[in-house]
């Protein structure tokens, strides 16, 4: 069945489709789950982007020190601007080359080191840890994407 696009009636039966569903749902999860720390961040270090945020912590004029930036803060944010940049294009072409009929070890290995690298490079920017740590991670993540787009404009344009 290699190189044969899948029928939609049989995706939930397809190895390569469910391992694409597992990794991806890890990701956007993982992706998720920035937005929460992202909230930890703000509340713990009080430093918050609207001044409705800040009613919790004053009225008026002492409220308006609360609306500021901080640099964890702002990390985070980095980190998660970087997850939807490279996540989301994961996912759509992530599917692609799931329907494109790979065998299952390769698209295995194209999810979980995917996965990986992202959870690496979150990993990295929290931490944080020394370079060149997270800009390999970003890397390799990218060069995943970047492989599945290849494979399925192959196997699409017989390139």
């Amino acid at each position: 069945r290699r190189g044969k696009m899948a029928k939609s009636t049989q995706l939930i039966d397809n190895e390569v489709f469910r391992a694409y569903a597992t990794y991806t749902a890890i990701v956007l999860l993982k992706m998720m789950l920035m937005s929460l720390v992202t909230a930890y961040f703000r509340i713990t270090r009080k430093a918050f982007a609207n001044p409705e945020d800040t009613a919790s912590f004053g009225k008026g004029e002492s409220a308006k020190k609360y609306l500021r930036t901080d640099p964890d803060v702002e990390r985070v944010r980095r980190g998660h601007l970087n997850d939807l940049e490279n996540i989301v294009p994961f996912a759509g072409i992530g599917l692609l080359y799931a329907l494109s009929g790979p065998e299952l070890s390769t698209a295995l290995l194209h999810f979980r080191i995917f996965a990986g690298a992202r959870i690496l490079h979150t990993l990295a920017y929290l931490i944080p840890l020394p370079q060149p740590g997270r800009g390999l991670s970003w890397a390799v993540g990218y060069s995943v994407t970047f492989s599945m787009a290849y494979r399925v404009l192959k196997t699409v344009l017989l390139l």
